[in-house]
This record gives C-alpha cells, sequence and structure tokens, in this order.
C-alpha cells in the first residue's frame, strides 16, 4: 500500500483543516450547549462541495475519491462532531446509495440537488424493534397501482427534522425475512410523512435526529430504489461505506481531544513544573497518539479498498469497531489529564467524552461489528 498522500488529498485535508479552525472549533461547545443547528456552517460545506465529496461532478459532487473523504471527515469532526456528522450521512448514507442504485431520473431528481448542497438527505433504516436486528423491520410498503403505500416508524434518523429527502426501508413481502425489504425514495414533505420534535441526546447535541412516522403515506413507484426485495443488500452495502465515514468521524473527535490535552498540559502545573514534563502524562499522550494513527491506517485502508471498487466489508468493520472504541479511551484520557478541569462545560474536554461515545453505536454497534468481523473471518 502507498501510504503517501496525492496532491488532491491532502489540499482536501488543508482546506477541511483550515475550515474547522475558522467556523467550528470557535462555535462548536455554543452549538453544543444551545443545541443549534449549524446552518451557515453546513451551508459553507455545500459551497466547498463537501457534501457530496465522492460523488462524480456530473451529478453535482466535487468527484473526489473516498480517500478524500475519509480525511475530510476527520478534519470536520476534529472542528466539530455533530457537523461531521451531519456532513456524514449526506455523503454516505443518503447520496451513496442513490448514486450506486439509482437510475438516471432518481439521480437527476434525488442525488444533484442534495450533492450540491441545495437540498440535506437522511437514511431510515432503524426502528423502535429493528436497531442491530435490521431485518426486523416493522415499516411496510404495499403497491396498490403505480404506487406504494407506506405505514410504520424510523427513529434516531440523523438530518431528520431538516432533510429533504429520505432513503428509507420498508418490508415489501414479510414472510421472505430480510429478502422481502425494499428501499424507497421519499421526499420528506409527501402526505403522511411526519416529523417528532428533535431527540435529546448525550452528545452531538447540534445534529439533529428524530423519529419519523409514517401514515398512509403514497410514494410513487418510480421511487422504488433498485429492485423489490433489494433493500437489505442496498442497507449493508451503504453501511459498509457509511463506517468509513465514522471511523473517521471518531478519529477526528479524538484527536481533538488529545491536542487541547496537550495545549492544557503545558500550562497547566503541579509540583512546580507543566503536568506534562510527568512521565505518567506523557506515557498517556503516548498512548493516544498510537491510538489514533493505528485507527487511520485502518480507516484508509478501508476507504482505499472502495476506491477501488473491491469488497471492504471486513476492512470498514474493523476500522469502524477500533477508531470508536479508541475515541472513548482517548477522551477519557484527555479529560482525566485536564482534572476537575475537563468535568467543566468551561472546557471542550467533556464534550469530546459525550461526542465520542455515540460512535460504538450508531451505524452498527460495536457487538455487531465484531459479528461482521468474526462472520468474514470465518466465511473465508
Amino acid at each position: 500500500m502507498d501510504f503517501e498522500l496525492t496532491d488532491i488529498q491532502r489540499e482536501t485535508q488543508s482546506i477541511c483543516r483550515e475550515f474547522a479552525a475558522r467556523e467550528l472549533i470557535p462555535n462548536a461547545r455554543r452549538w453544543d450547549h444551545e443545541h443549534l443547528w449549524p446552518t451557515e456552517a453546513v451551508k459553507k460545506l455545500a459551497e466547498l462541495s463537501l457534501l457530496a465529496v465522492a460523488v462524480p461532478e456530473p451529478y453535482g459532487g466535487a468527484g473526489l475519491d473516498n480517500v478524500s473523504y475519509a480525511l475530510a471527515i476527520e478534519e470536520i469532526s476534529r472542528g466539530c462532531a455533530s457537523t461531521g456528522v451531519i456532513m456524514s450521512v449526506n455523503n454516505s448514507l443518503y447520496c451513496d446509495p442513490v448514486l450506486k442504485f439509482g437510475n438516471e431520473q432518481q439521480k437527476r431528481e434525488y442525488l444533484v440537488p442534495f450533492a450540491r448542497g441545495e437540498k440535506l438527505g437522511c437514511f431510515g433504516l432503524t426502528e423502535p424493534e429493528a436497531g442491530s436486528d435490521a431485518a426486523a423491520q416493522r415499516t411496510v410498503a404495499v403497491r396498490k397501482g403505480d404506487q406504494y403505500v407506506l405505514n410504520g416508524s424510523k427513529n434516531w434518523i440523523t438530518n431528520g427534522p431538516k432533510a429533504d429527502a429520505i432513503v428509507l426501508f420498508a418490508m415489501t413481502d414479510k414472510p421472505a425475512g430480510h429478502r422481502g425489504i425494499s428501499a424507497f425514495l421519499i421526499p420528506t414533505d409527501a402526505p403522511g410523512f411526519n416529523r417528532a420534535p428533535p431527540d435529546h441526546k448525550m452528545g452531538i447535541s447540534a445534529a439533529y435526529s428524530c423519529t419519523i412516522f409514517l401514515e398512509d403515506c403514497p410514494v410513487p413507484a418510480k421511487n422504488l430504489l433498485g429492485k423489490e426485495g433489494d433493500g437489505f443488500k442496498i442497507a449493508m452495502s451503504t453501511l459498509d461505506g457509511g463506517r468509513i465515514g465514522i471511523a473517521a468521524q471518531a478519529i477526528g473527535i479524538a484527536r481533538g481531544a488529545m491536542e487541547e490535552a496537550i495545549q492544557y498540559s503545558a500550562v497547566r502545573k503541579t509540583f512546580g513544573k507543566p503536568i506534562q514534563e510527568h512521565q505518567a502524562i506523557q506515557f498517556m499522550f503516548a498512548d493516544m497518539a498510537t491510538e489514533i494513527d493505528a485507527a487511520r491506517l485502518l480507516t484508509l485502508q478501508a476507504a482505499l479498498l472502495k476506491d477501488k471498487g473491491q469488497r471492504h466489508t471486513l476492512e470498514s468493520s474493523m476500522a469502524k469497531l477500533f477508531a470508536s472504541e479508541m475515541a472513548t479511551r482517548v477522551t477519557h484520557k484527555a479529560l482525566q489529564i485536564h482534572g476537575g478541569q475537563g468535568y467543566s462545560k468551561e472546557f471542550d474536554a467533556e464534550r469530546h467524552v459525550r461526542d465520542a461515545r455515540i460512535t460504538e453505536i450508531y451505524e452498527g454497534t460495536s457487538e455487531i461489528q465484531r459479528m461482521v468481523i468474526s462472520g468474514q473471518l470465518l466465511r473465508d
């Protein structure tokens, strides 16, 4: 593997790092405290073509590769984890499946304006009784003439309160189990499409999510993504790519926590010297930096395989598992280095701890990742 980044990848990384320093880091704490959607930041991400990094230019995207995407998500998440996941969902969970499985008409209507950032997308797989067990869908879609009528609910839908359309999964053939799941492109202003108020969460508080209710919601048959019964395949393929984004988000959170802890340790003194001169603190930084770099290498490996068009299920799950659990370990150490100040909302250390925790849960819990990884290994 060539570990050297291309000029374009380095430029993407640099642009995102500067954007995070200028637009995100000064505002992230306030957005978190006040639960404010980062409206202007999202608008500027669109202007930089960062809401569809790996979507080809003819469809409104930046036309870059997935390595560039992973680098971009890391830098944006280093500045604000909430903004990072808003960006990740539109890129990985919305644009990617429409690009991969949509027909030309669907791409023109449901990809181009979303890739340009004129509209925002979301992804509806999780239900109250179908989280890790994605095949246990209860939302149903019944064909009636030239349309489907959908009934059911989806929860924890990131971007849901702000989205203009959703890639949503429903049962079209219940007896067929996971082979009876289909995917639909649904505008959020469709009749019978209702949204609950935004969820109150432990972390990523500026990235809104909500529960969605479908009550006799009519969806034109032309909005079926792929074929009937393709839904489970589409969902799993989408999550393979989405896990690269969440791994990169976790790396960004961890890096932000470590860098801030390094700065704090240079000015905080105990026993007559800065705490970074104590070996106990130095060893913590050594472990933090090593884990962050290891997670980044796993993530870039998965992104590179996706760019090559190779299957990356194993690698994406490994990256997501290690990076998310690493972020929890690193942010906890960063808070510990801050001591009592780390427990205060006047510093960002506690926010990083809260933001890191969700990366072990969404887009497949750590337990699901271990199932995927072991399943891949034992299948070979």
